[in-house]
């Protein structure tokens, strides 16, 4: 409760504007074990909050935890509080299917300029796009085998979210197990080949949002593929 009413208190002066701004404990304030579960639930729920992108009012949030944890009057009925919440959730499902179709424009706009613009860029039926960076002369895996594989993950901004040549190991998978977009790209390769692929979002994690991927996202692969296992 003093890791709480701290964190209460601290919100308070923040939202006021107070000149004289208080601090929230540091790393070395969590000394106990209470403090660590308490700072691990106020981080999942301001995580959950960055991730929806819900707008809140940092000082009458912390209200509500107090009040409902101490017993305190709660100061909206319950069915004010669930109307609340449905009307948010309804609001968070249109921002996002406007945001879904802003961001597939995008996507159509990338691949298409990407494919227009360049001639080494082929397309197959699927969507998916690739350019030859490297043939090679070995064994075609099918999509039940097992491969080994040298890559680098990037977004069309450039970020890098996932390299295998970073970690200093090849990767190993069944190629039926990984998103359509490698599925379909690592057969149209033979050993010692590398490609670079331009993955459409239905080819690849679709409308799932996570930190280093988010929604909706064309990935860029740049693959070599080692061998057939």
């Amino acid at each position: 409760m003093k890791y709480l009413n701290l964190l209460f208190l601290t919100l308070i002066f923040f939202d006021q504007g107070c000149a004289q701004k208080k601090q929230l404990p540091s790393a070395t304030d969590i000394e106990t074990f209470q403090d660590t579960v308490s700072y691990s639930i106020g981080a999942d729920i301001g995580e959950n909050l960055k991730r929806q992108n819900i707008e809140i009012n940092y000082g009458v949030l912390i209200t509500g935890i107090l009040d409902a944890y101490e017993s305190n009057d709660i100061k909206i009925d319950q069915k004010t509080r669930r109307n609340a919440m449905m009307k948010m959730q309804q609001s968070l499902r249109e921002k996002e299917s406007k945001n879904t179709q802003s961001n597939l424009k995008q996507v159509d706009d990338f691949l298409k300029k990407n494919k227009d613009s360049n001639k080494n860029i082929t397309e197959t039926t699927s969507g998916l796009q690739y350019r030859i960076i490297k043939k090679g002369n070995g064994k075609s895996p099918k999509a039940t085998d097992k491969v080994r594989v040298h890559y680098v993950g990037r977004l069309i901004n450039g970020q890098e979210f996932d390299s295998s040549i970073a970690r200093g190991k090849p990767a190993e998978f069944q190629l039926n197990r990984v998103i359509k977009g490698w599925t379909e790209g690592l057969q149209l390769m033979n050993e010692g080949a590398k490609y670079e692929f331009f993955i459409h979002p239905k080819l690849g994690y679709g409308s799932r949002n996570s930190p280093k991927i988010p929604a909706n996202s064309v990935l860029i692969f740049e693959v070599e593929l080692i061998k057939v296992l």
